[in-house]
């Protein structure tokens, strides 16, 4: 494995988006990722993974559950606790024409690693006019869980997005993760994938399509998850839920409301979201992350800057409170966008708010 690579046919990075009419079956988030791993690593020896506890213990959140038993120790390497190493043995690797798949633990201990991530993997084709690819992934949770404290709870989608030379991806759903981190392995630049370790556990409907080892999701390709016409609700990864639920309620009081699941933060489909701006009239933005220099002010730019003649009403954006992560359960909750807040929001957008006096 670890010998010369010599490249005998580069697999397509997306399959054809195709729509899926065929009778689903429930999968975890947990079991999509894990089945992805293990279908690329069985369809490419240069793909090999790495990180903490990835091996012997089957990964921190079981997503490299029988990996090591299958691959063995060569391919699923489990590291010590420094993550500015393995991420740079990641990167070296690539340069080599491996395809490594880093682990974090969380994503908040990227920040050991965001040399290697910033400056070596995302700039090198660049630098080099072309010359070196870098196909690699870095994943792992991100954002809020629960009662991790300040340091443990950060949104890195902005941080990652802001950054020429890496694509970010931040999955919702079961095929969302089965199908993005497929194209992520695949892909010959650095993917940072953003993972929620609060959606592991959930169960969602997977086509017999996307169960299809060849399949796979385009890069930069929003998914219209509910459609609408009244307001635009944007929002990635666990506020997707949010979005749908709140729909629900909105859909109760005569509000029909767009959710777009963004699937990708870089490359970023500002086509799908003017879109459905300029049918809606109106754009709510939802995200976990600070609300300074978030994602939801780059799509608000990119609305105001295509789409103002449209608007009916001021963009509104949804995202946590500027402040670091509180650690007290009632705190967290004030610190991160509920339900409650989404449905306020595009009650506001639609004029259907109730007047200031009445709620005094």
């Amino acid at each position: 494995m670890w010998g010369i690579v010599r490249h005998k046919g580069i697999r397509p990075a997306v399959s054809k988006v195709r729509s899926f009419a065929s009778a689903a079956k429930e999968m975890t988030v947990r079991d999509a990722l894990n089945s992805a791993l293990d279908e690329e690593m069985s369809a490419d020896p240069k793909v090999f993974l790495m990180g903490e506890e990835v091996g012997e213990y089957q990964g921190a959140y079981k997503i490299s559950k029988g990996l090591l038993e299958k691959y063995g120790p060569e391919r699923v390497r489990d590291t010590p606790i420094t993550e500015a190493g393995f991420a740079g043995i990641g990167v070296g690797a690539a340069y080599y024409g491996l395809r490594p798949v880093v682990e974090f633990m969380t994503f908040n201990f990227s920040m050991q690693a965001i040399d290697h991530i910033i400056n070596s993997a995302a700039k090198s084709n660049y630098m080099s006019a072309g010359q070196i690819n870098v196909p690699i992934v870095f994943r792992g949770p991100n954002g809020a869980a629960a009662g991790v404290g300040a340091q443990h709870s950060q949104c890195y989608a902005a941080w990652f997005g802001a950054c020429p030379g890496l694509k970010v991806l931040a999955p919702y759903s079961s095929e969302d993760a089965r199908g993005l981190l497929k194209a992520a392995i695949r892909d010959p630049d650095p993917v940072v994938f953003l993972e929620n370790e609060l959606l592991y556990g959930e169960s969602f409907p997977v086509s017999a399509e996307a169960l299809d080892s060849s399949f796979c999701l385009p890069i930069g390709k929003a998914k219209i998850e509910k459609e609408g016409k009244d307001v635009t609700i944007v929002a990635f990864s666990k506020m997707v839920g949010y979005s749908l639920k709140a729909a629900e309620i909105l859909a109760k009081e005569g509000i029909s409301a767009e959710v777009i699941n963004l699937r990708s933060i870089r490359p970023l489909d500002t086509a799908a979201i003017n879109a459905s701006v300029r049918k809606t009239n109106r754009l709510i933005t939802v995200e976990e992350g600070f609300p300074q220099h978030g994602v939801g002010a780059e799509i608000c730019a990119s609305v105001v800057e295509e789409s103002f003649g449209y608007l009916d009403a001021p963009v509104e954006r949804i995202a946590g409170a500027d402040v670091p992560m509180p650690y007290a359960a009632n705190l967290e909750r004030m610190a991160v966008p509920q339900i409650e807040d989404i449905v306020r929001a595009a009650k506001r957008a639609c004029y259907r708010s109730e007047p200031l006096a009445a709620v005094a």
